[in-house]
């Protein structure tokens, strides 16, 4: 089988408060999960390789959102894949489904590093345990290029806590996401439905360490980019993309099937 499947539901911490929708934002960790699952299906996820001295890491996301997103509660289905491997970069496209039809599409750049050199390794146990599915969603694996900012729209400190904690000590992915989701003002999040998401991570940051995260409108209609640095010197770089909501969709407009988890 060349492609992972998985399915979620929609949970409250993963909701938009305003619609009852999955937050754009949150697709990134469904699919994050579905990869550490897919690889322990391996004997290749983050546990397997402490062994080794190793670890895994992702160094960009991107991600298309095509269709209406998930209501809260409801199922959604992860296919995830390795498309493409070379000598030290391992990568991943996936889609993600809602009642059969796809919502989301993306990419993901991963490596393995070892952990006394902080290099990354050679890829080979991946070649031997893993089927290649050349099938890209978003067309050629390209390198990460940010839209040129032209002015500041927002900009915002945080002192990392240990709620941005992960396993390898260091900051996980979520929190560059949501600390960039936070400089946006909340009317903006109420009138605009985020389209496109394509994130670089380059450095580590850890506890208690300061960062700033400078929102910037560029020349590109309705794309932002959101560079969050540490002492001056960029450890994330994202770049957002926006369409005006059509409607004022509420919960109570919906037919939402909760399920009885006793029938």
């Amino acid at each position: 089988m060349n492609k992972y499947t998985k399915q979620y539901n929609v949970i409250l911490d993963n909701m938009d408060l305003n619609r009852y929708r999955l937050r754009p934002i949150a697709a990134i960790m469904y699919l994050q999960d579905a990869f550490a699952r897919y690889t322990a299906t391996k004997k290749m996820a983050a546990y397997d390789l402490f062994a080794t001295n190793q670890y895994w890491i992702v160094t960009e996301f991107n991600i298309d959102f095509i269709d209406d997103l998930p209501f809260w509660s409801e199922e959604i289905e992860v296919n995830i894949w390795i498309s493409e491997v070379t000598k030290l970069k391992v990568y991943t496209d996936y889609e993600l489904k809602y009642k059969g039809k796809p919502f989301a599409k993306g990419n993901a750049l991963w490596f393995i590093i070892d952990r006394e050199t902080k290099r990354p390794s050679k890829t080979d146990k991946v070649v031997e345990r893993f089927n290649i599915c050349n099938e890209l969603t978003l067309g050629e694996h390209n390198k990460f290029t940010l839209p040129l900012a032209t002015e500041v729209y927002t900009k915002i400190e945080h002192k990392n806590n240990l709620s941005d904690i992960d396993f390898n000590k260091h900051v996980n992915n979520k929190s560059y996401i949501n600390l960039a989701e936070m400089t946006a003002p909340d009317e903006f999040r109420r009138t605009r439905v985020l389209k496109s998401l394509h994130i670089r991570f380059n450095r580590e940051t850890f506890l208690d360490d300061i960062l700033t995260c400078t929102t910037n409108k560029t020349d590109i209609p309705d794309t932002y980019t959101h560079i969050i640095e540490k002492d001056g010197v960029s450890v994330c770089d994202i770049s957002t993309s926006w369409v005006q909501k059509e409607d004022n969709e509420t919960i109570t407009e919906y037919n939402l099937d909760v399920k009885n988890e006793n029938s």
